[in-house]
Protein backbone atom coordinates (compact mmCIF):
# COMPACT_ATOMS: atom_id res chain seq x y z
CA UNK A 1 0.00 0.00 0.00
CA UNK A 2 3.13 2.34 0.30
CA UNK A 3 2.97 4.88 -2.16
CA UNK A 4 -0.74 4.21 -3.86
CA UNK A 5 -1.83 7.24 -4.38
CA UNK A 6 -5.10 6.35 -3.89
CA UNK A 7 -4.38 5.65 0.24
CA UNK A 8 -4.02 9.58 0.15
CA UNK A 9 -7.76 10.43 -0.04
CA UNK A 10 -9.22 7.28 2.19
CA UNK A 11 -11.79 7.89 4.18
CA UNK A 12 -10.26 5.98 6.88
CA UNK A 13 -7.27 8.55 7.22
CA UNK A 14 -9.32 10.89 9.54
CA UNK A 15 -8.86 7.99 12.39
CA UNK A 16 -6.73 9.74 14.61
CA UNK A 17 -5.56 5.96 15.37
CA UNK A 18 -5.13 3.52 12.13
CA UNK A 19 -5.50 0.58 14.41
CA UNK A 20 -9.18 0.96 14.28
CA UNK A 21 -8.98 -0.63 11.22
CA UNK A 22 -8.12 -3.54 12.76
CA UNK A 23 -10.96 -4.63 15.40
CA UNK A 24 -12.82 -7.56 15.89
CA UNK A 25 -16.58 -7.92 16.45
CA UNK A 26 -19.37 -5.35 16.34
CA UNK A 27 -16.71 -3.04 15.91
CA UNK A 28 -16.36 -3.80 12.02
CA UNK A 29 -19.51 -3.02 11.28
CA UNK A 30 -18.64 0.71 12.29
CA UNK A 31 -15.67 0.26 10.48
CA UNK A 32 -17.11 -0.76 7.68
CA UNK A 33 -19.65 2.22 7.54
CA UNK A 34 -16.61 4.49 6.92
CA UNK A 35 -15.51 2.46 4.05
CA UNK A 36 -18.78 2.43 2.37
CA UNK A 37 -18.77 6.27 2.31
CA UNK A 38 -14.91 6.25 0.76
CA UNK A 39 -14.28 6.79 -2.63
CA UNK A 40 -11.34 4.78 -3.20
CA UNK A 41 -13.25 1.71 -1.52
CA UNK A 42 -12.45 -0.41 -4.58
CA UNK A 43 -8.87 0.50 -5.22
CA UNK A 44 -8.83 -0.49 -1.03
CA UNK A 45 -10.74 -3.48 -1.47
CA UNK A 46 -8.52 -4.70 -4.48
CA UNK A 47 -5.13 -4.11 -2.42
CA UNK A 48 -6.38 -6.70 0.00
CA UNK A 49 -7.36 -8.92 -2.42
CA UNK A 50 -4.24 -8.84 -4.43
CA UNK A 51 -2.06 -9.57 -1.49
CA UNK A 52 -4.19 -11.81 0.72
CA UNK A 53 -4.03 -9.31 3.13
CA UNK A 54 -5.54 -11.40 6.61
CA UNK A 55 -6.27 -8.47 9.20
CA UNK A 56 -8.51 -5.36 9.64
CA UNK A 57 -10.92 -3.96 7.58
CA UNK A 58 -10.19 -2.63 3.89
CA UNK A 59 -12.57 -2.11 1.17
CA UNK A 60 -15.30 -2.63 3.30
CA UNK A 61 -14.78 -5.90 4.05
CA UNK A 62 -13.50 -8.04 7.09
CA UNK A 63 -10.90 -10.53 7.15
CA UNK A 64 -13.68 -13.44 7.12
CA UNK A 65 -15.38 -12.06 3.65
CA UNK A 66 -11.99 -11.59 1.99
CA UNK A 67 -11.73 -15.26 2.97
CA UNK A 68 -14.87 -16.11 1.24
CA UNK A 69 -14.40 -14.21 -1.54
CA UNK A 70 -11.23 -15.50 -2.32
CA UNK A 71 -12.09 -18.88 -1.86
CA UNK A 72 -15.39 -18.53 -3.93
CA UNK A 73 -13.28 -16.72 -6.68
CA UNK A 74 -9.95 -18.54 -6.99
CA UNK A 75 -10.50 -18.10 -10.57
CA UNK A 76 -9.58 -14.53 -10.35
CA UNK A 77 -5.66 -13.23 -10.93
CA UNK A 78 -5.96 -9.41 -10.45
CA UNK A 79 -8.69 -8.05 -8.57
CA UNK A 80 -7.65 -4.53 -9.15
CA UNK A 81 -7.82 -5.33 -12.98
CA UNK A 82 -11.49 -6.68 -12.44
CA UNK A 83 -12.75 -4.09 -10.23
CA UNK A 84 -11.25 -1.16 -12.40
CA UNK A 85 -13.11 -2.47 -15.33
CA UNK A 86 -16.22 -3.37 -13.38
CA UNK A 87 -16.12 0.25 -12.74
CA UNK A 88 -15.44 1.39 -16.21
CA UNK A 89 -18.53 -0.32 -16.97
CA UNK A 90 -20.49 0.98 -14.58
CA UNK A 91 -19.75 4.68 -15.51
CA UNK A 92 -20.40 3.85 -19.07
CA UNK A 93 -23.83 2.58 -18.13
CA UNK A 94 -24.71 5.06 -15.56
CA UNK A 95 -23.48 8.09 -18.12
CA UNK A 96 -25.57 6.69 -21.02
CA UNK A 97 -28.80 6.79 -18.56
CA UNK A 98 -28.23 10.17 -18.02
CA UNK A 99 -27.85 10.60 -21.67
CA UNK A 100 -30.97 9.53 -22.53
CA UNK A 101 -32.93 11.10 -19.42
CA UNK A 102 -32.12 14.73 -20.69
Amino acid sequence: MLGEVWAETAACRQLKNPDDMFVQGAAQHRVKNLCNQCQVRNECLAEALDNQTEFGVWGGMTERERRILLRRRSDITSWKDLLKFSRAKFDEVTNARRSRVR
